[in-house]
């Protein structure tokens, strides 16, 4: 993976010095070796289980990929034994944060918790879910984010939801019936919900952003090495001019890619990356990322349709980074009130 990783880099741009110093290219190829060892040789079962081993998250965390809540659960965190997840979207609301029913009163010492979460990332492995619940009527000022952990009494896993792609990924609902969830468990202050969720979506959207980007380059480069050794009518693939043109405008389109999202992550390490633009380099690249796999599955021919061609995964797990984490829609309507319309 780091040989393939580096030719990507090499043929469809070259690394972005400015961001990337020696260090971050030790810990990418660390990722890369662990990637090969701990998780390939696994992929193929854990996509027909829907579901990656728990293993998965110590054996990472041995790696060290990764108040008083935190002395709780921060150790675990890190260590891998301890599963994150967030609950935001609702049956019914996708991505209007306004629209939440979940509840929760306060009751003394606890909240009681009541409501319904679906399209929950990890939401069968996880230990730890922040809950964002509904503690006032007021569409934003309202919302408050409470920590249930596993085993609590009213806290429910349903189905893990089929998907046409990243099966291997639990996504699942959750229900919560008079959790009670103590106030020892709530982060920040009650009704101070919504204003972190946005501190923190800039980040969420740029970590989708380099996702996409990544995975761009990398069914690229993998297109690029079957072209040259397919052949048809007894030329290679990619000799004619429609492959040659076809390849030549993606690969412009993703080294743009890659200095813009690169542009921004120097933004946010200096503290100054915006919603806007963290909304700007989500759709764009995602959308990226959906033409490329496309295309690119073309060019494969009918081999591009078999599941045992990687661009095949490729071309269904890509469709949802378009959907999670805001839809390119929201993205365009953020973008477009920071440019003071509607």
């Amino acid at each position: 993976m780091t040989n393939q990783a580096s030719s990507a880099r090499d043929r469809i741009g070259g690394p972005h010095h400015a961001v990337y110093d020696e260090e971050h290219e030790q810990f990418r190829d660390t990722v890369a070796k662990f990637v090969e060892t701990s998780v390939r040789p696994f992929d193929e079962r854990w996509e027909r289980a829907g579901i990656v081993d728990r293993s998965l998250y110590t054996d990472a965390g041995a790696q060290g990929l990764r108040a008083e809540q935190r002395a709780r659960w921060l150790p675990g965190i890190g260590t891998g034994a301890t599963v994150t997840a967030i609950a935001m979207t609702e049956p019914g609301t996708g991505s209007d944060l306004a629209g939440i029913a979940t509840r929760a009163h306060r009751d003394g010492e606890h909240y009681v918790l009541n409501g319904s979460k679906t399209f929950i990332t990890s939401g069968q492995n996880a230990d730890l879910v922040i809950v964002v619940a509904r503690t006032d009527p007021h569409p934003h000022r309202g919302l408050t984010l409470l920590v249930v952990e596993r085993g609590m009494p009213g806290f429910e896993r349903g189905r893990n939801l089929a998907k046409i792609g990243q099966h291997a990924q639990d996504t699942s609902e959750l229900s919560f019936t008079d959790v009670r969830v103590p106030v020892a468990n709530r982060l920040g202050e009650e009704n101070s919900g919504f204003s972190a969720l946005m501190r923190n979506l800039p980040q969420e959207r740029l970590t989708i952003a380099v996702n996409a980007t990544a995975s761009a380059l990398g069914a690229l480069d993998r297109t690029l090495d079957y072209v040259t050794q397919r052949t048809a009518f007894g030329r290679t693939v990619g000799s004619f001019q429609n492959s040659r043109f076809s390849l030549a405008e993606l690969a412009t389109e993703v080294d743009i890619a890659r200095t813009f999202v690169a542009d921004c992550l120097a933004a946010h390490v200096a503290g100054k990356l915006s919603p806007a633009r963290a909304a700007k380099a989500k759709w764009w690249t995602t959308e990226l990322l959906t033409k490329v796999v496309d295309r690119c599955l073309q060019l494969h021919g009918g081999y591009g349709y078999m599941t045992e061609y990687p661009i095949a995964r490729s071309y269904v797990d890509a469709r949802v980074q378009t959907i999670y984490g805001g839809a390119t829609e929201i993205m365009k309507e953020i973008i477009g009130r920071d440019l003071g319309l509607g």
